[in-house]
């Protein structure tokens, strides 16, 4: 599993408009969407501009909804449910059983050929590597092109390797540089498909915040299922089928994103005739410009290496080797349970300060370390899963809905492959260290200093006055441009505002 700072895959801490190019099945007309929100969109420290009769610059007539005044609108997404919504839910919902389905395919299936908790840590680590190494090219490349087709290619490519995988397993021709290696591909893979997935949901809902919650909730459901399917498959057929299945799902994602219609997007929102090097430079300069988001990245990082790297192939073997890869699917299928609560609990909770709100709420992840580490019994570790996987959902719906609404949407996929590649960048560390770090202190004592330091990184968020003190925005932030300038003036200090 891949977790990123919005607790995707990872969810770890952690989702652009382009112009229309596609006239069927694909992104329609030629005109933007209106825009979405119930306010008019604002940024930390800025005071919204009025007109002669008092009303918001920027609110349309009805009062009702913001008005861009850089965009000419035909077409306002849906509050979250629509069919085009639904093709992506269900794409997100098959993705995310494929990948709950993997840590126990690799264990089981590595550990029966011979090879230990070091493997298994390096055969996750190949794949985050290659991710948290390319996804910030990813998101230049989606910012420049359309990151529907991009995403089904993707998807694709996952659909040939972990079919190979399959056949490796089912032909007993199982060699660890070859297992690593096609990690590393699917790593790359999912550099490219993943800074679309964070950018194509304010394209489908005006209530970004709901929308995130359903696709949580999606993939929550998923993973309760699919470590448990995954054992089942394991115990009754073997490591192969496994991954026979995990290739379907990526099938059957890249099918429903062929379906799929995205609404059209903002004039000039797509780079034309910049550089690489100058689209990779901005999205810098953006990234850097904003404290809490850099500040949750590098705090992220020490997350990566003493919590989430560790966890998931440590818990993986101790659960597999003590209570085998049954017991493994069912505690795997409780965290799963515990994001769906999660995700019930962030549709519903409406805070003003959504950062604080999910920093609190990322104490509770301690419980799952904690609990295997402690060497406490199945029934006790679901419990501490189920905790884990609520709090863990619910800082990760506040998180990607702080980023999707505070970041202008013609710059929002490098933004959020800054913030995946962050967030991932010593994932792989902390998966390599998982062996050594285990064969010095033990496995045990290994987990339960991971549960320690997930405690210290829920309040070193908190401990972060940009973090805990921003207010949540509602509405669209106008694109970098015309209409940003009425969003965003220059600061005395020559950067933009937010």
């Amino acid at each position: 599993m891949t977790r990123t700072s919005s607790g995707e895959e990872p969810q770890c801490a952690g989702p652009s408009i382009r112009a229309a190019e596609e006239p069927a099945g694909g992104e329609r007309g030629t005109q933007p969407p209106a825009s979405r929100g119930a306010h008019a969109p604002s940024r930390e420290g800025l005071l919204p501009a009025r007109g002669p009769d008092g009303r918001q610059v920027g609110v349309g007539p009805s009062g009702t909804g913001p008005f861009r005044p850089d965009i000419v609108a035909d077409r306002t997404p849906p509050s979250v449910w629509s069919r085009d919504f639904a093709l992506f839910f269900v794409a997100r919902a098959l993705a995310r059983l494929g990948d709950t389905m993997l840590p126990v395919a690799l264990a089981a299936g590595l550990l029966q050929y011979g090879y230990g908790v070091g493997a298994v840590g390096l055969a996750m680590a190949a794949s985050a590597a290659s991710f948290a190494g390319l996804v910030i090219f990813g998101g230049v490349i989606a910012d420049r092109f359309s990151t529907r087709k991009l995403m089904i290619g993707a998807d694709l490519v996952r659909l040939v390797t972990q079919s190979v995988a399959a056949a490796l397993f089912f032909t007993d021709h199982v060699v660890l540089w070859q297992i690593c290696v096609i990690g590393a591909v699917n790593g790359v893979a999912g550099a490219v498909f993943q800074p679309g997935v964070a950018s194509t949901v304010p394209r489908l809902a005006t209530d970004v915040q709901g929308a995130n919650g359903a696709i949580r909730i999606a993939e929550s459901g998923a993973q309760l299922g699919g470590p448990a399917l995954a054992g089942l498959l394991v115990a009754f057929a073997s490591a192969g089928g496994v991954f026979v299945a995990h290739a379907a799902t990526f099938g059957l994602s890249a099918l429903c994103l062929l379906l799929l219609r995205l609404p059209p997007a903002a004039p000039g929102s797509r780079t034309h005739g910049a550089t690489f090097r100058a689209d990779l430079a901005e999205g810098w300069r953006e990234f850097r410009s904003r404290t809490w988001l850099w500040a949750v990245i590098v705090i992220w990082c020490v997350y990566m290496i003493a919590v989430w790297g560790p966890t998931v192939p440590l818990v993986a073997t101790e659960v597999v080797q003590q209570h085998g890869p049954r017991a493994y699917g069912l505690i795997n299928s409780a965290l799963g349970a515990g994001t769906v609560v999660g995700g019930l609990v962030a549709l519903r909770l409406r805070p003003r300060r959504m950062l604080r709100a999910g920093s609190f709420a990322l104490f509770a992840f301690a419980c799952f370390p904690a609990s295997v580490g402690a060497g406490l019994g199945v029934g006790a570790i679901c419990a501490g899963a189920v905790t884990a996987g609520a709090g863990m959902s619910v800082w990760g719906v506040m998180w990607a809905t702080s980023v999707q609404t505070q970041v202008a949407p013609d710059v929002l996929n490098r933004i959020h492959a800054y913030d995946v590649a962050g967030s991932l960048a010593m994932m792989p560390v902390g998966q390599a260290l998982a062996g050594p770090a285990a064969a010095a202190l033990g496995a045990d004592r290994v987990l339960l200093i991971g549960g320690v330091m997930s405690l210290v990184v829920a309040a070193a968020l908190l401990s972060v006055p940009a973090i805990r003190e921003l207010v949540r925005v509602d509405g669209p932030v106008p694109r970098i441009g015309a209409g940003a300038a009425l969003a965003a003036p220059a600061r005395k200090d020559g950067r933009r505002a937010g």
